[in-house]
Formats: structure tokens, C-alpha cells, sequence
């Protein structure tokens, strides 16, 4: 049976450091990024460049995570986390040289540098969980995993905008260099065992391309990971453009509040959305074989609330606020689910690989899509309340293709 959260929790040390960890390297994270979307605005003024920011990052956290994949499967997992935050104390702390427009392209470039590095530690973590979990407890590790990050992204968003509206971009920066040498320290005891498959045992690069395909062949022989590797991409495709930029430029534009507090604001619900979403998920949704079913509604719902989002935007500002967190809600529960099938289907040897894959179109649909919402912006004028329906009626419509789509189903009648 399934252990409760407290009890599951209270029961793994392994796991609770692990996610300590996570908590805090993700809470300087939205210090961070509050500082960032603050400091495009302010010097240029482009929502093309904060649409570029975004894609930058997720592109850059795409496209690595074939080699992060490999690297997860044939080196200690922890390591990886480990170096991964190191380096990023001090990519943190050059954001203290960003004084005008000028430092635009390189304060994106040295964000997306530790995108990248996060995009290590990330592949590294969800493999590493069900090396410290047991297969019963995955959904509820993940569940909890889940409502942290949501957690931390509320906080984080939140407190990022107050800190940088009252003491500057700077206090964000140092916190958040602070927050991944604290995860570094925390990180230091944990002992996480894995398997680590033969083929992996020869020179690096001389195999990477090799071991690197052995992880996508893993996906494309079995037709139902392979539609479950595309579940956080049918959501990214519409949703990244209407987090990434249409939510922030609604933030930025709440009149008496300053763009700093609105970021946060929308964030925290966003934040909440996403915790709640998988809580729900766990204790409605009991039936791991009606799961690959229910993922691609959870995206058309999630657009459904958004598409809301656009028709009451300028009405009531907690109607608002209560639409988003009911769109990261659903999108909180496809991430889960999807998350939950994989790490119970794939072998430890070959686990980081496959989340390797997931990650880079996730990743690579995100920057597309984030690109291509700044662009429409700025460039052709698109409006707010526009510009949230025609996203979210693409996330509908990616939704129902994903539910529509069964590739399984087709391999079973073969």
C-alpha cells in the first residue's frame, strides 16, 4: 500500500535530503528570475528579449540533455547535483555586474549557462528518486516532489518580487548564489546506489553516441513510453508562451502594484496551481492504467482556464489570479502522472537516458514556443487578452491530439 505523505516522508531520510536539496537551489532559482524579467524590462524595454530569455534557457536545457541523460546513467548521481550547484554559485553572482542595455545579451547568455547546469542536476534527481523509493511510494515521492517545487516557485516569486522591490536585484542575486551552496552542503552526506549497465563501462566519448541511442530506441520500441515522453511537451507547446511571457507581461502591467510584485503574484499562483495539481492527482486518480487516458485532458483543461484567463483578464484581479492556479492545477497533475509511468517503466540502467529525451522536447517546444510569443508581441502587436486565447486554444487543441493518439493501442492490434 501506499504510504501517506507524512508517514512516507518522515520514514526516507534518503528522500528528505535529497528534497531539501531541491528546495532550496529552487527557491534562489525564482529570486532569481523575478530579478531577471525585472532587469529586461527596466534596461530594454522588449518583450521579444524576454520572450528570448526564456527560450534561451529551455532550448539551452533541451538540447544538453542527451549528454545529461548519459551522464546520469554511468556517473554517481549526486555527484552530478553537486557540481551542477557549485558552479552556479558563481554564475549567480556575476548578475552583480549588469549595469544597462548593453549587458542584455550576456546577462541571457550566463542565465542560460545555468538553465543548462540546471538541466544536469534535474535528469540527475529524477532518475536518482526511485534508486531511494520504492515502486509503491513513487506517486506520492513525486506528488511531494511536485508541491515543493510549487512551493518553492510560490515563495520564491513572491518573497523575489518584495525583496527586489524594496532592496534591489543585487539582495536577489546574492540570495540566490547563497541558496546552491547551501543545497551543495546539504547534498554532501547522501548516498544514492545505482545500476550502471556494461555498455556504459568504456571510454565516454568514445561510446556516447552509441549509449546516447540506446536510450532513444528504448523509447521508440515501446509505443507506450513513447507517447508518454511527449505528455510535457503537448502541455509546453501553447503553455510556455503563456507562462513564460504573457503571464509576466500581465504581471508587469497590474497598475498600482509595480512589475516586481506582479510577477510574483502571478507566479505564486502559478506556484499554488502546480502543488495542488498533483495532490489531487494522487488521491483521485487511483488507477495507474487509466493514467496514459487522463493526461491528455489534464493539458485541454489547462488551456480551458487560461482560455478564461484572456476573456476576464482586465475585469477582477482574484478571478484572475484563482483562473491560474486552477490552469497549473491540471498542468501540475499531467506532469505527475507522466512523470510517475516513466520512472515505473524504464530500467535503472537506462533511466537518465530516457528522461534525457523527455526533457530535451520539453525543452526545445518551450523555447519555440516562448520565442515565438515575444515575437508576435512585439513585432506584430499582439495584444494581451489575444494573445492568451490564441495559446490557449493551441494548448486545447495539442491536448486532444495527445488523447487522440495511440500509438500503443495500434502496436496492440498489430
Amino acid at each position: 500500500m501506499t504510504k501517506g505523505y507524512v508517514e512516507f516522508f518522515f520514514s526516507n531520510a534518503k528522500y528528505r535530503r535529497l528534497w531539501a536539496a531541491s528546495v532550496i537551489s529552487l527557491l534562489g532559482e525564482w529570486f532569481n528570475t523575478i530579478a531577471l524579467f525585472l532587469l529586461i524590462l527596466e534596461y530594454s524595454g522588449s518583450e521579444f528579449l524576454l520572450g528570448i530569455l526564456f527560450s534561451v534557457r529551455m532550448i539551452l536545457f533541451g538540447i544538453s540533455q542527451p549528454i545529461n541523460g548519459l551522464l546520469a546513467d554511468r556517473l554517481n548521481r549526486k555527484t552530478l547535483m553537486f557540481w551542477s550547484n557549485n558552479v552556479q554559485i558563481f554564475l549567480a553572482l556575476t548578475f552583480l555586474m549588469v549595469d544597462g542595455p548593453e549587458d542584455m545579451w550576456w546577462l541571457i547568455t550566463v542565465s542560460g549557462i545555468m538553465m543548462l547546469l540546471h538541466g544536469v542536476y534535474v535528469t540527475a534527481e529524477r532518475a536518482a528518486v526511485p534508486n531511494i523509493v520504492d515502486d509503491d511510494d513513487l506517486i506520492t515521492a513525486n506528488a511531494i516532489g511536485s508541491a515543493s517545487w510549487s512551493t518553492a516557485l510560490c515563495l520564491g516569486a513572491m518573497l523575489g518580487g518584495i525583496v527586489v522591490s524594496k532592496w534591489g536585484t543585487d539582495a536577489a542575486f546574492i540570495i540566490d548564489s547563497m541558496t546552491f551552496l547551501l543545497s551543495s552542503i546539504i547534498l554532501i552526506p547522501l548516498i544514492i546506489e545505482q545500476s550502471v549497465d556494461d555498455d556504459m563501462r568504456g571510454p565516454l566519448f568514445k561510446t556516447a553516441l552509441k549509449n546516447i541511442k540506446i536510450g532513444w530506441n528504448r523509447i521508440y520500441t515501446d509505443k507506450k513510453l513513447l507517447r508518454i515522453i511527449f505528455a510535457k511537451t503537448s502541455w509546453n507547446i501553447g503553455g510556455a508562451g503563456l507562462a513564460g511571457v504573457f503571464l509576466v507581461l500581465a504581471g508587469a502591467d497590474i497598475t498600482g502594484y509595480g512589475a516586481a510584485f506582479g510577477f510574483g503574484l502571478f507566479f505564486f499562483a502559478r506556484g499554488i496551481g502546480t502543488g495542488i495539481g498533483p495532490l489531487i492527482a494522487r488521491s483521485v486518480f487511483k488507477d495507474r492504467s487509466k493514467w496514459p487516458s487522463i493526461i491528455g485532458v489534464l493539458v485541454s483543461i489547462s488551456g480551458i482556464f487560461y482560455l478564461l484567463v484572456g476573456l476576464t483578464i482586465n475585469y477582477y484581479l482574484p478571478l484572475t489570479v484563482f483562473l491560474i492556479i486552477c490552469s497549473h492545477s491540471a498542468s501540475g497533475g499531467n506532469w505527475v502522472l507522466s512523470t510517475v509511468l516513466t520512472q515505473t517503466w524504464v530500467e535503472d540502467e537506462v533511466r537518465g537516458r530516457v528522461f534525457s529525451i523527455d526533457m530535451l522536447l520539453l525543452g526545445l517546444s518551450a523555447g519555440i514556443s516562448t520565442s515565438t510569443a515575444g515575437y508576435l508581441v512585439e513585432y506584430h502587436n499582439l495584444g494581451l487578452e489575444t494573445g492568451f486565447m490564441s495559446f490557449s486554444i493551441l494548448m486545447i487543441l495539442c491536448g486532444l491530439i495527445f488523447t487522440i493518439w495511440r500509438p500503443d493501442n495500434q502496436e496492440h492490434i498489430s
